[in-house]
């Protein structure tokens, strides 16, 4: 190698260790003065159109908290214009307990029971096994957003004879028949049920209904069950597992989403 080539080749080391150098202390320096980024900053400036309907309407809102209600705008399908408890009362369920005929104040069943419109929310995480099928009156909301919500273990949800209902955000998983008794519908009356299939959700002769976020898995019978002239219902970006059915029968205006 001659006296130039050395030179250079001396000159190329010397230009790559400064580089080095300097890259590490400026990583370094980087990394002392560093700051998560709001997870809204990763999203590009058309997020709300990257994201499907339904999510873009509330998800990116951030006093979605305060503004619960606004969900029940974002329904698309044959079931948008289910609202729920959209213009009634805030109901929290406090503990996870339940009685089949005589619900408790504080209990999912004591909320959902109820013959004016409710918007449900939950205080904390819970894991609600249900004694018996769990009767859901007309214009109610079942919001599980802002807390992890398990309905699992024994009966579960029953939507009859009703409409506007709108679940969210729940998880009901492992739902088992019921057996024969007596279950209360509504504040008023107490009926004999001849025992739940084992569904996550059945829906029969009822309108306007709206099944969204919600996680379903490994139940007796289906995860949902839409029967009997069922009409306008929406069943949207929910997650459906460990199962080898999902029962849709005679429904002439049922959206999958």
């Amino acid at each position: 190698m001659t006296q130039p080539q050395t030179m250079a080749s001396l000159a190329h080391v010397l230009l790559l260790s400064c580089l080095a150098t300097f890259c590490a202390s400026t990583l370094q320096g980087d990394s002392l003065n560093y700051k998560p980024k709001a997870l809204s900053s990763y999203l590009p400036r058309n997020y709300k159109k990257v994201l499907n309907t339904i999510d873009s309407c509330w998800r990116t809102e951030s006093d979605w908290a305060t503004n619960r209600r606004a969900l029940a705008d974002c329904a698309v399908g044959f079931g948008q214009a289910a609202i729920g408890g959209k213009y009634g009362k805030t109901y929290v369920v406090t503990t996870p307990d339940d009685d089949p005929t005589n619900p408790k104040p504080g209990t999912l069943r004591y909320g959902a029971i109820r013959t004016e419109p409710l918007w449900i929310i939950f205080a904390r995480d819970m894991v609600i096994t249900l004694e018996n099928e769990l009767m859901i009156n007309s214009y109610k909301t079942i919001d599980g957003r802002g807390a992890n919500v398990e309905i699992t273990g024994g009966p579960c949800l029953k939507i009859e004879y009703v409409s506007h209902v709108i679940i969210h955000g729940i998880s009901i998983h492992d739902c088992k028949p019921g057996k024969r008794g007596l279950v209360r519908s509504s504040p008023t009356h107490v009926g004999e049920r001849r025992g739940a299939d084992g569904d996550a959700i059945a829906i029969s002769a009822s309108s306007n209904i709206w099944i969204d976020h919600c996680y379903l898995a490994r139940c007796m019978d289906g995860l949902i069950d839409v029967i009997h002239a069922t009409t306008a219902v929406t069943i949207s970006n929910n997650y459906f597992t460990e199962h080898d059915k999902v029962r849709r029968k005679r429904f002439p205006s049922l959206a999958l989403a």
